[in-house]
């Protein structure tokens, strides 16, 4: 397979290569996004309004900042709508940057790394210490990998003798939740009192969408309250639009206001903020979303854990982080043939080749993934890379 691994999950035109297929050919559990969408709500939308593609969009993206404005009940603006929740997440990354230096809960999505190194910060990392290179099934550490290790691991953070509080007050943090690429989560009474600890707190919220009990988890609801808070937000992996790209940031108006001095003109384009306004109106469709993952979450999870040699971690969020006895790259190498792809995890420097994301899909699609990955963890060929556990 090519060195020059993608870094992040969703590239089928590399995994097209790897197999001598097409890229539609490949059935993607590398990236989480939903596979009931996009809904026809968004395609419909989509339709109607492609003569407007000749003109300028409105740079203020003011339909769909109405919209969420609505939805989340803040003031449209304390909104700011971007090309995707990236392109927002750079200028989050410029603003930390300023501060004396930056907190960040690893492992993290690379482009934390990227965007934090690209404008000079100082960066302070806090491992979650996952198991590495050990038996998933004989091994202590995995029974104390319970719902809230991640929150476990914030207050040992806060409370270890080596926190400054004086020096984090004049820091960042920045975090996400639920957390990627572990899928754990941290209720909203959790994570306030981090809001009193540091100059700005910047959380990720990509993935919050696809819990229907967000209000005890998202801290949305506290902008107005914390001028200190940042919250990005993803509309590209709840309605499956991730070519158009498009993300919004909550936070006070006068930071929104420099972020918009740095940025683009028209960084949003029309078909776009279309498509999330029909999205955001689509009750139907987030009511499907709910109830299919309800069925095929714990029915993905069910069957990840009966397979010998893989250990799902629990998650509350569309995708699980499952560590394997085996190396990821054989076994990902031997499904691509398959036309299966998982994400392997070597862009997490801290979690190697012993961890895979996979993506929750359909139940049919589920179980497809389920028989490969028991067919070729069976296989003596795969079993030549396991790390020697004696």
């Amino acid at each position: 397979m090519s060195i020059f691994r993608p870094q992040h999950g969703g590239n089928l035109s590399w995994a097209a290569a790897q197999a001598g297929c097409l890229p539609t050919e490949i059935l993607d559990f590398s990236a989480s996004i939903n596979p009931l969408g996009p809904p026809q709500s968004v395609l419909k939308a989509i339709r109607q309004h492609l003569d407007e593609i000749s003109s300028y969009p409105d740079p203020a993206s003011t339909i769909l900042r109405q919209a969420l404005s609505q939805l989340h009940q803040v003031p449209m603006d304390w909104i700011l709508v971007g090309n995707g929740a990236a392109e927002l997440l750079t200028w989050a990354c410029r603003s930390l940057s300023e501060l004396k230096q930056v907190h960040l809960v690893t492992p993290a999505f690379s482009d934390y790394g990227r965007a934090l190194r690209a404008f000079g910060a100082k960066i302070l990392t806090h491992n979650l210490n996952l198991p590495i290179d050990l038996p998933s099934r004989s091994v202590a550490l995995w029974a104390d990998l319970s719902e809230d290790f991640l929150l476990r691991s914030l207050a040992a953070f806060l409370s270890d003798p080596s926190f400054d509080a004086q020096e984090a007050s004049a820091s960042g943090l920045l975090l996400n939740n639920p957390h990627n690429p572990t899928g754990q989560i941290a209720t909203k009474a959790d994570l306030l009192p981090l809001l009193d600890c540091f100059s700005q707190v910047v959380v990720d919220e990509a993935f919050m969408e696809f819990l229907p009990q967000e209000d005890a988890y998202s801290l949305v609801g506290e902008i107005e309250a914390h001028p200190n808070l940042v919250v990005l937000r993803s509309l590209t992996k709840f309605y499956s639009i991730p070519g158009l790209r498009l993300g919004y940031a909550i936070a006070h108006p006068d930071r929104l206001a420099q972020w918009q001095q740095w940025r683009d003109p028209w960084s949003v384009n029309v078909l776009a903020m279309q498509a999330g306004v029909a999205g955001l109106q689509d009750i139907a469709f987030q009511g499907a979303t709910y109830d299919w993952l309800a069925a095929a979450k714990p029915q993905l999870q069910a069957g990840l854990a009966a397979l010998s040699g893989l250990t799902p971690l629990p998650s509350a969020a569309n995708f699980f982080l499952v560590h394997c006895d085996a190396s990821v790259l054989a076994l990902q190498k031997a499904l691509l043939q398959q036309r299966l792809l998982i994400r392997d995890c070597m862009s997490f420097a801290e979690l190697g080749d012993r961890y895979f994301r996979v993506a929750v899909r359909t139940e049919a699609e589920n179980v497809r993934l389920l028989q490969a990955l028991a067919d070729k963890l069976s296989d003596p060929l795969l079993s030549l890379s396991r790390p020697n556990l004696t």
